[in-house]
């Protein structure tokens, strides 16, 4: 349940309080309360209002200790009022969804970039250090330190949680799509846990990109990132079997996949660009147009894939593009692309890197190599799912 509202409950005690880090403490005690009183009490019939009435009330409590506490509540009773009015958000060009402009408020310029990201999913999507370290392929000393160094400096700089101006909007976009992508990626393919996806997570990044074309219409990009989640999410069913198990892309039932979700993702990709988002997408939408796993166009993948490369360079991109290669031209070949990042020190603990080698060398036949490859993937994932796959496809070497 903490999964679900946490970033609902956070984004909304930001907009009293006006202080994301004393939002996120708030919403930490009202999880505490549930956590000593539900066992006795049960959990009640709407426990994101349960959770939010907990927290609102140490919120006027904090308030109550602070020499403006009249002004701050005032202010709480007017952003009631607005919220409850008929024509509250009716505004052209605001943001009228606290989780977006939560978002904005933490992808302040004050941050660095990296810092913008990881405080946002840490607060938005919920998501752990260990997660945000594994999408950033850094260490989770690293991304703790840059969380708690955000909050310091949002506070510092007083930073007020409000809608930026349009002029504001544009310089923050970079890291507002960066967020929702990472946060819809960790939906689709859970870090660590029992369950292969985290659904929540996904709707929860589709929706805010859905906002952001709104808002931001003439934008490209957006454009492209909401086609990339379109396209993707339409997978979401095929990609687990009756018992949750992974169902990897060539495997899937595509009766299964979603058809509105893919029309609307092409729609939207009539409007993106040439991004790094907008590439993604073009390269899902080859997969989405395939009736079968062998109408795939490969080798369009693999050139778009070199595209990507030279906008958005990065050694998961050179991954990627590897795999690509493999299809459209051998596994001999993309196994040479893949040993030259067996020393990149970005992709030292990434057990995609052993999967996908063992994946090449299975299809060269060199088995005993492709099972000690499978079994290293297996005990770098944290994802149970992803491991019971990865074991399954050693033994198949056997």
């Amino acid at each position: 349940m903490w999964r679900i509202e946490s970033a609902r409950l956070i984004a909304g005690l930001a907009r009293m309080v006006r202080d994301v880090g004393l939002a996120e403490e708030l919403a930490q005690d009202a999880l505490v309360s549930a956590l000593e009183q539900w066992p006795q009490t049960g959990v009640p019939r709407n426990p994101g209002a349960w959770l939010m009435t907990a927290a609102k009330n140490r919120a006027v409590d904090q308030i109550r200790r602070q020499q403006n506490y009249q002004r701050k509540l005032e202010e709480i009773g007017r952003d009631e009022e607005q919220r409850t009015a008929p024509d509250a958000g009716a505004r052209v060009g605001d943001i009228d969804d606290d989780l977006l402009r939560l978002v904005f408020t933490a992808c302040h310029p004050v941050l660095s970039v990296e810092a913008q990201v990881a405080l946002t999913l840490k607060m938005l999507g919920g998501l752990t250090t260990e997660e945000i370290a594994r999408a950033f392929l850094v260490s989770e000393s690293t991304v703790a330190q840059r969380i708690v160094r955000a909050k310091k400096t949002l506070a510092k700089a007083n930073v007020p949680f409000e809608v930026p101006a349009e002029d504001e909007r544009e310089q923050r976009l970079a890291s507002v799509l960066s967020v929702i992508y990472l946060i819809f990626n960790e939906g689709y393919s859970a870090t660590a846990g029992d369950d292969w996806l985290r659904p929540e997570l996904c709707a929860d990044a589709l929706r805010l990109a859905r906002v952001l074309a709104g808002l931001m219409p003439k934008e490209p990009e957006v454009h492209g990132l909401v086609a990339l989640l379109e396209i993707q999410a339409s997978r979401a069913r095929a990609r687990v079997g009756l018992n949750g198990e992974p169902v990897l892309l060539l495997d899937q039932n595509r009766a299964r996949w979603d058809q509105l979700l893919i029309r609307r993702g092409l729609a939207s990709l009539e409007k993106a660009g040439s991004g790094p988002y907008s590439l993604q997408a073009r390269i899902a939408a080859c997969h989405a147009v395939a009736r079968t796993p062998e109408d795939t166009d490969w080798r369009r993948i693999a050139g778009l894939y070199e595209a990507l490369a030279l906008v958005a360079p990065s050694p998961i991109v050179a991954l990627n593009h590897a795999v690509a290669i493999g299809f459209a031209f051998g596994p001999e070949v993309a196994l040479e692309l893949v040993d030259d990042l067996l020393d990149e020190p970005a992709l030292k603990d990434y057990h995609l890197l052993p999967s996908v080698r063992g994946d090449l060398l299975f299809k060269l036949g060199r088995l005993a190599e492709a099972r000690e490859e499978f079994e290293r993937a297996a005990e770098m994932t944290r994802n149970e799912r992803e491991r019971t796959l990865l074991l399954n496809r050693a033994a198949a070497c056997a």
